[in-house]
């Protein structure tokens, strides 16, 4: 930070210069084209994003709340370490799977393997999948139509009841995997945050969708209409209540906006079996 910028004398690093560059290759377009003589970095293009959370979100977010603590300390002091992050919109998520794909591959083409699956969002047809855990008809990850357990303890960080925020354990976000996993064994796809997904919103999706693991997909630019800059986010968070943690309700956030209520998690496609694990296998990955 330049000097006239400090606060109580601190070295600080001035995050508005934290800016990621990356290039992603356009391939519906380029599947649209079909010419095989067309120079390829027309289906190049060129990103940049800014890589630091914004830590105001916790403030504009909820304007009648004593929220600063969050501000100040969230985003950078260890105690919150294992918090699921907040703040980033969905470009600086997307943004977050390129480098975490190429840092990988770079470390795999060092050591002579081959690349791996690109990292990235889920769309939003595999995210109510992993939810579900293998629960066709429940409501909920863990199952059944209740929040809470046999033992009367609530099994998500949400807004229970009229509003009681700490009666489940957390009164904003909590520690990731403070509440027990789905029978797919992951943890948190109900409440504590919600979560981006790959897809643009859509009202109608369910109507016009058919295919297996549909994928309503679209990267808008600042010229496009403001419809297709929405993403569904799903899951439900902290601040939701329980209509929201449901694995089939599914809402929208604009792709350039962060909020503290909204993280994501990355996934991979499952790139086969080799020779070695045999045929007739049948597990899930």
């Amino acid at each position: 930070m330049p000097e006239h910028e400090r606060f109580f004398r601190r070295r600080e690093i001035d995050t508005r210069k934290l800016i990621y560059r990356y290039h992603i290759i356009d391939l519906n377009r380029a599947a649209r084209r079909g010419e095989r003589d067309t120079p390829r970095q027309e289906f190049v293009r060129e990103w940049e994003t800014h890589i630091y959370p914004d830590t105001l979100s916790w403030i504009h977010d909820f304007t009648y709340a004593y929220n600063e603590p969050m501000t100040k300390m969230y985003f950078w002091h260890p105690t919150f370490d294992h918090y699921p992050v907040v703040g980033v919109n969905w470009l600086q998520a997307r943004a977050f799977a390129v480098w975490r794909t190429q840092y990988l591959n770079n470390y795999l083409e060092g050591r002579g393997q081959p690349f791996a699956m690109d990292f990235r969002l889920p769309t939003e047809a595999e995210w109510e999948y992993a939810a579900r855990g293998g629960r066709e008809l429940n409501p909920y990850p863990w199952g059944g139509p209740y929040t809470r357990n046999i033992d009367g303890c609530f099994l998500a960080n949400f807004k229970p009841m009229r509003g009681d925020y700490v009666s489940d354990g957390g009164f904003q976000t909590v520690i990731v995997a403070h509440y027990p996993p789905n029978d797919f064994g992951l943890y948190d796809m109900a409440g504590n945050v919600s979560e981006w997904t790959r897809n643009a919103y859509d009202e109608s999706f369910y109507i016009f969708g058919h295919d297996m693991n549909m994928d309503y997909h679209y990267e808008a630019e600042e010229d496009d209409p403001p419809t297709l800059k929405r993403k569904v986010i799903r899951g439900g968070s902290w601040k939701d209540v329980a209509h929201y943690l449901q694995v089939s309700t599914r809402t929208y956030e604009y792709q350039d906006t962060a909020k503290s209520y909204i993280g994501f998690r990355t996934v991979q496609t499952h790139m086969g079996r080799e020779r070695a694990t045999g045929a007739g296998t049948s597990n899930i990955y």
